[in-house]
């Protein structure tokens, strides 16, 4: 009877844990790539709705689809309402109608009045759609073929396959040049024809291949168009972009920042038509120099740095509607916070703070209410409103609410670390679900690419903290030194010290945090992709026995052949002072910091992934990587997508990414 009644509580206790454990819910790769992204915010000119689109990827079908809702900010409590499948939403006449692109087609809606949606035919595939004020034009781009390509010469050869070229940035991310450059184009609401504003002129707007439709604005008045592009004859090796007004009839283009070499983009127009507010790096050849907040005065011409005393760089600027205020984003410290300046005596004042990144602002009409995207490490993006005078932040949409209704969240926190050179290093320490501090956990070393790019609270689809901590890894992503956030100072240090300091910061926060009595030492893994990829290369050489495994995805591995590789020369140039031919002292920074010089020390196992359609860091780095390791006898795998660049961006990619990914840290790191 007592060995029964034994067995029956064993039972009990048994059927409880099985229960326990069924009901837990965690973050996986399958259902990381079934959430929602929500994107395209924009505020209706009198505040009282809201257009956004929802993005779903399609595991089955491989591919995604995006629709287009619609929020009634009048009614307290209302849902958001789907508009149909779309892009590009935009508000026409004062915010009574709105405009959206699909299929080959502009729908416009009127808000107020029944009645078929009014289309118009567009002539081909086009991008960065943008109504006038008037809403009787509208702008967009359209990429135009003005270079003949080898194969076009010779009608006899069709099946022949051949590319030449005569000059650089032949290749540029993930395609080749195919000729074509990406052209403003300005079309009557009521005609079948447009204009090119661009004629013959070989020159992209916007900057590819990352600009949009925040590179192209029109004036209030309708009667010209402000545009980014660079106008340069070596665009490989230059970041000069340069912003360019241009009647809306065509005609001239005009230089609005002759003199400045760095990157200048992003206008703004002021709602009164006085001034453009836009972004501008100093330094000619940095692409991650400071961004300064820059106004034009259009009746003078005079350019003037707004806030020439603020060590940050403003983001995603945007004009209250009395045209008095400007309101910005900014890295703070792993974070990203909207600010607010006045024009008049300029000075920069927070409006937020909390764990979050908040992005793509959108002010009403009053300027006491802010609507915008964010997102934590826990949460993909959503709507949010900020209340001004107080920095409240509320939920405005919950689209992936059922998705995450019981999951159990990850635990995050910010902690400081001291360097050793006596600085403080920020890392977000991420812990699993239920975290147990009397349980022994994996932990990974997150290694950030870049290399200027802050560790915040972005929500990766990929680079996923809350995805490998419900795996059961304690996550340690370090915001070392080269990164935003912290101060230009900061994050210029990174620059022709590769291998220096920054990796000193790695260590020394993986050193602190695996010593710690829920982190088992025996089963710590380093993983990051791009610079973060160079990091785990030069940490297989130079971080000794740390480590139970690695992961690099397309790293720089050798970087001299890197150098020749590569696509915008521009970067290479500065981060690594040039070619290495150029001068001894930056041929001893080739062979000081190149992680293949440090093969004969490697031992740790170690996953390889490169895209093949990978320009920037180009998949041959991954081959060498792979081959030294295999020479060796090293334990290691490589992963290759013929069909992916720099990124992994089809929804069946990215859930075999995640599966190779975690089976490889789960075989070394996991506790057998």
């Amino acid at each position: 009877m007592i060995r029964s009644m034994r067995t029956l509580r064993c039972l009990v206790i048994v059927v409880s844990m099985v229960a326990g454990l069924a009901a837990q819910k965690v973050l996986t790769p399958e259902i990381l790539n079934t959430l929602g992204r929500v994107g395209s915010l924009t505020l209706a000119p009198d505040g009282k709705h809201l257009l956004f689109t929802v993005s779903t990827p399609d595991l089955a079908a491989n591919k995604g689809s995006t629709e287009l809702f619609l929020l009634n900010l009048t009614e307290a409590g209302r849902r958001p309402a789907k508009v149909g499948s779309g892009r590009s939403p935009c508000w026409l006449r004062g915010g009574v109608e709105f405009a959206w692109q699909t299929e080959g087609v502009i729908k416009i809606r009127h808000l107020y009045e029944d009645g078929p949606d009014r289309t118009i035919q567009l002539d081909g595939p086009v991008a960065n759609l943008h109504f006038s004020p008037g809403s009787d034009r509208f702008s967009f781009t359209r990429n135009v073929k003005l270079e003949e390509l080898v194969t076009d010469r010779y009608a006899d050869l069709p099946e022949a396959h051949a590319r030449a070229y005569d000059d650089l940035l032949i290749r540029h991310w993930d395609h080749w040049h195919d000729g074509t450059f990406s052209h403003l184009f300005v079309q009557a609401a009521g005609a079948a024809t447009s204009q090119d504003l661009m004629g013959e002129e070989k020159v992209h707007t916007p900057l590819q291949p990352f600009g949009g439709a925040e590179q192209i604005a029109w004036s209030p008045d309708g009667k010209e168009l402000c545009y980014t592009a660079r106008r340069v004859p070596d665009p490989e090796a230059s970041t000069d972009s340069s912003l360019w007004t241009v009647s809306a009839d065509g005609g001239a283009h005009k230089n609005l920042t002759e003199g400045m070499p760095g990157y200048d983009q992003e206008p703004r127009y002021s709602p009164d038509g006085r001034w453009i507010a836009f972004s501008s790096m100093e330094r000619a050849g940095f692409e991650a120099d400071r961004v300064r907040l820059v106004i034009h005065d259009r009746e003078s011409g005079r350019n003037a740095e707004l806030l020439p005393d603020f060590d940050a760089s403003p983001h995603d600027v945007t004009w209250s509607s009395d045209s008095k205020q400007l309101f910005f984003t900014v890295d703070v410290e792993g974070t990203t916070q909207i600010y607010v300046t006045p024009l008049e005596g300029a000075r920069a004042t927070a409006v937020t703070t909390g764990r979050h990144r908040l992005y793509g602002i959108q002010p009403t009409p009053d300027a006491g209410t802010i609507y915008c995207m964010r997102t934590t490490t826990e949460r993909a993006a959503e709507v949010v409103k900020v209340d001004v005078a107080s920095g409240a932040v509320a939920a405005v949409t919950d689209v992936n609410g059922a998705a995450y209704a019981d999951m159990d969240l990850p635990q995050v926190d910010a902690e400081w670390f001291e360097a050793t050179d006596g600085k403080r290093i920020h890392a977000w320490i991420v812990k699993p679900p239920n975290f147990d501090p009397k349980k022994k956990y994996p932990m990974l070393l997150y290694c950030q690419g870049g290399p200027q790019s802050m560790v915040g609270q972005w929500f990766s689809y990929r680079w996923n903290f809350h995805l490998m901590a419900a795996q059961g890894y304690v996550v340690a992503a370090v915001n070392r030194r080269g990164l935003p956030g912290f101060g230009q100072a900061w994050n210029d240090q990174i620059s022709k010290d590769w291998g220096g300091q920054a990796m000193a910061d790695l260590l020394t926060v993986c050193d602190q945090v695996k010593a710690r009595d829920y982190v088992d030492e025996a089963r710590v893994g380093a993983v990051g992709a791009s610079f973060g990829g160079y990091s785990v290369y030069w940490l297989m050489g130079n971080g000794g026995d740390r480590f139970a495994c690695m992961i690099s995805h397309c790293g720089v591995f050798n970087l001299e052949s890197m150098y020749l590789a590569t696509e915008e020369l521009f970067f290479v140039n500065w981060d690594l002072g040039g070619p290495f031919w150029v001068s001894s002292e930056v041929a001893d920074l080739y062979r000081k910091f190149s992680p293949h010089r440090y093969v004969k020390n490697w031992k740790t196992p170690l996953l390889v992934i490169h895209g093949e359609r990978d320009y920037r860091v180009p998949y041959d780095q991954g081959l060498q990587a792979f081959t030294a390791a295999q020479v060796q006898g090293v334990p290691s795998r490589i992963l290759v997508f013929p069909d992916e660049g720099h990124w992994v961006l089809q929804p069946q990619n990215g859930v075999l990414w995640q599966r190779e990914f975690f089976g490889w840290l789960d075989r070394w790191c996991k506790a057998k």
